[in-house]
């Protein structure tokens, strides 16, 4: 039987995770037009062959073809329009890239293989240990073979239980840091969850038959009885596997969070609030508190939960912890205590332990979980550089209870460093860094090179250590227009108006055959606190061109007036004395008001236009000399 109608007979749950795995990159439509000839290619060997996935994509793209000319025939208006609108959009995302759809296809026939195995393998443990427990009432003499065959069993179902709580749930646990520090929220737990129940009930379906031995075991027995020899230990093997895989499944949904800083997570300051959230079996929850190199804290707060699945929304039971507030107890001279003076304030690493019982059909299991290492600050001005520390740890290691990480922080590639970087923005704005801007920045931090790939970044070089000629470190300029970004001129960002970082040759290259009057914005190198300014070209009285910026404006002028408000306003004295506006096209070649019009205030519009007072600011051209002649 073919694979599609073998799918198409499975159960209701099996059938939900099927849609699951379908979507507008492959959709289900498709897969089911076309079942017999998807089935019929070697995607796998297409996924790693260039050739022969554009050959296989040609080939998909006629069968599509074929089936619409069929449809056609029968005068399906709905499977015409569905079958051109997904060859449309086959098209448009793959015909340069086929070994993308080959792979998302292998990918989902791999997928459907794996969820007929799981679906025959679930019906089957359930008609195998029926008969087998009548075999057992009535032939006792093919006890061995059973047990063998249990055995066996419990050898496959721990070694699935490996592979989920080893790879997958690890896997899981990685991109819950990952989106920690910013990157892909891939974190939803309900295909875990499925998988844990699914393989929870069945090592509690497994325990029920084995105790409908102890019940035979008590009607007949006799001396070298094989149920009295063997029943415990596979009554000890299927408890010990349901007890650590309950252990593995308890987890931290939600890291810990305080309120006003949601794009922080793992930064708790003493005496403000924060949250989090627990997630798995049980029926008792207990919060403690623990103490790292010395310092000791309490937790104020609700510290003893029942769990429910109304916290929950696909039916788990969890409980979320609310309006915690930590508070640093003082040793007796009133200052802080620190095993490890090497360490600053936000390079030590804490961790949150909570812990529950359960209780289930005579077992009880202790449980243990804890968040990942939180840095504990108590002044919010400790903040950029303890979110840089949470950003290093997350970014360098899945060790989940590494607190001693910072007393020899390893180093990181620019790599990792420019992935984080992106993320920083991309988390908070609707839009990540270019290649370009990462690559400037990577020129701050490790100086001219021709290709920054594996370069090694130091902790210290990152946050701690000043940069070249100035004042203050790499992060802390970063964190700055960071924060200038999100507060002030997030919406020109996300237009992609602000070019940001720029190397000074960069600008004069793309300034350099653009005609007076344009000009791009670009972030300080300067200014600590995060500044921006902007670059335009002019042209003197002798006809040569030069480009001309200003000192950066800072929060503090941003507080007073927009960005969008200081550009389209900005005026300066021409050689006749009159006030002009050198700002005319923002680079390539957009239109001021075009670019900054809707984002001005509706008062500050007509003063502009009327030639008004002007924006003021300290004039620094960027040469005296013609550049472009």
């Amino acid at each position: 039987m073919a694979q599609w109608n073998q799918l198409q007979q499975l159960e209701t749950r099996y059938l939900e995770q099927l849609y699951h795995l379908y979507s507008d990159s492959f959709p289900m439509e498709l897969r089911q037009f076309l079942a017999p000839w998807i089935e019929s290619q070697d995607w796998a060997y297409a996924a790693n062959k260039e050739s022969h996935a554009t050959l296989v994509f040609h080939n998909l793209l006629g069968e599509i073809d074929q089936q619409y000319s069929r449809f056609l025939q029968e005068n399906n208006v709905l499977y015409q329009h569905n079958l051109r609108r997904i060859k449309q959009h086959l098209q448009s995302k793959y015909l340069e890239k086929p070994m993308d759809i080959a792979r998302i296809v292998a990918r989902c026939l791999w997928e459907e293989q794996r969820l007929l195995q799981t679906a025959t393998s679930a019906t089957q443990v359930d008609t195998d240990m029926e008969q087998k427990m009548k075999m057992l009432e009535n032939l006792q003499d093919d006890f061995d073979f059973n047990y063998k065959t249990l055995k066996s069993l419990l050898t496959a179902m721990d070694y699935v239980q490996k592979n989920l709580t080893d790879e997958e749930l690890a896997d899981w646990k990685r991109r819950q840091q990952i989106a920690c520090i910013g990157g892909p929220p891939n974190i939803c737990l309900d295909r875990l969850e499925t998988w844990i129940t699914s393989l929870a009930e069945s090592q509690l379906q497994i325990r029920q038959q084995i105790k409908k031995l102890e019940e035979l075991q008590q009607k007949v027995s006799y001396k070298g009885d094989p149920i009295i020899q063997h029943r415990p230990a596979l009554e000890e093997k299927i408890v010990d596997l349901f007890r650590n895989l309950m252990k593995s499944a308890f987890v931290v949904e939600r890291q810990p969070c305080m309120p006003m800083h949601p794009d922080r997570p793992l930064v708790i300051k003493t005496g403000v609030q924060f949250t989090n959230k627990y997630f798995r079996k049980g029926s008792y929850f207990v919060l403690y508190y623990d103490f790292i190199r010395s310092r000791k804290f309490n937790i104020l707060g609700t510290n003893t939960k029942v769990m429910n699945m109304e916290e929950s929304n696909n039916g788990s039971l969890s409980a979320e912890f609310k309006h915690l507030t930590l508070r640093e107890q003082r040793c007796g001279n009133g200052g802080r205590t620190n095993s490890d003076a090497s360490l600053i304030v936000t390079e030590e690493l804490h961790l949150i332990t909570f812990e529950t019982e359960v209780y289930h059909q005579g077992l009880k299991i202790d449980l243990e979980t804890h968040s990942l290492p939180v840095v504990v600050i108590s002044n919010i001005c400790q903040m950029p550089n303890a979110w840089a520390s949470i950003l290093w740890y997350n970014m360098l290691t899945n060790h989940p209870k590494n607190v001693n990480f910072f007393t020899k922080p390893p180093v990181g590639t620019w790599d990792q460093v420019a992935e984080v970087l992106s993320w920083q923005f991309s988390s908070t704005t609707k839009r990540g860094l270019t290649i370009e801007q990462l690559t400037t920045l990577a020129e701050k931090l490790l100086g001219p090179c021709v290709n920054y790939s594996g370069c090694q970044i130091t902790w210290a070089k990152f946050c701690k250590e000043n940069m070249a000629g100035k004042g203050f470190s790499f992060w802390v300029w970063l964190d700055n227009i960071i924060d200038l970004v999100k507060k002030y001129i997030l919406a020109l960002w996300n237009e992609g108006y602000i070019m940001g970082f720029i190397s000074k040759e960069r600008e004069r290259a793309i300034l350099s055959p653009k005609p007076p009057g344009t000009f791009l914005l670009r972030f300080s190198e300067s200014s600590k606190e995060g500044g921006i300014t902007f670059t335009w070209v002019e042209k003197d009285i002798s006809g040569e061109y030069f480009r001309t910026s200003l000192e950066p404006y800072t929060k503090q002028q941003l507080n007073s007036m927009s960005f969008a408000d200081i550009i389209m306003g900005y005026k300066i004295m021409d050689a006749t004395n009159i006030l002009v506006s050198p700002l005319v096209y923002l680079y390539p070649d957009i239109p001021k008001e075009e670019a900054f019009g809707k984002y001005c205030r509706p008062e500050a519009a007509p003063e502009a236009e009327m030639g008004g007072d002007s924006t003021s600011s300290k004039l620094l051209p960027c040469s005296s000399k013609s550049l472009f002649s």
